[in-house]
């Protein structure tokens, strides 16, 4: 075999592709019925942390006793102070503590205004969103901080 003949190396995925994929399979575990969030906090190429969308430790999941949000007929991106549930952005945030500082979030939705505010106080320097959400003020939130936001 010839060089000319020497099979080409494949292409490997971009990084927020590959931090992405992640994402959504950290989503896989989210007990919460309306949508499933995962979020993943990266630094320097090396995960930080992971979360995803569910009730607080100890608490029964709304996949077990129901949405209260549902029950209540509370539309998407209104009124967050009526879910018992803990957002993908807060889990990860609380998972990695000041390691946070200077990193990239990753996120299946935009974060809602509540997540903005933690991200931003957090030090989280760049936000890689797919999926959307109901609830836009998020983003400008993040905006106004002068967060690198990336959509893919």
């Amino acid at each position: 075999m010839t060089l000319s003949e020497e099979k080409e190396e494949p292409e490997r995925i971009p990084w927020d592709e590959y931090w992405m994929n992640i994402v959504n399979d950290v989503s896989t575990r989210s007990t919460c019925l309306r949508r499933q969030i995962g979020a993943l906090v990266v630094k320097n190429d090396v995960i930080i942390s992971t979360g995803y969308n569910g009730a607080p430790r100890g608490f029964p999941h709304c996949l077990d006793v129901g949405c209260r949000r549902d029950k209540m007929n509370i539309a998407s991106g209104e009124r967050h102070e009526e879910c018992v549930g803990v957002h993908a952005e807060q889990n990860a945030l609380l998972q990695a503590g000041r390691d946070a500082e200077g990193a990239t979030l990753y996120v299946n939705a935009f974060p809602c205004k509540i997540c903005a505010k933690l991200i931003i106080n957090a030090g989280i320097k760049r936000v890689v969103i797919s999926g959307e959400y109901s609830d836009r003020e998020g983003l400008e939130y993040l905006e106004k901080a002068g967060i690198t936001l990336t959509f893919i």
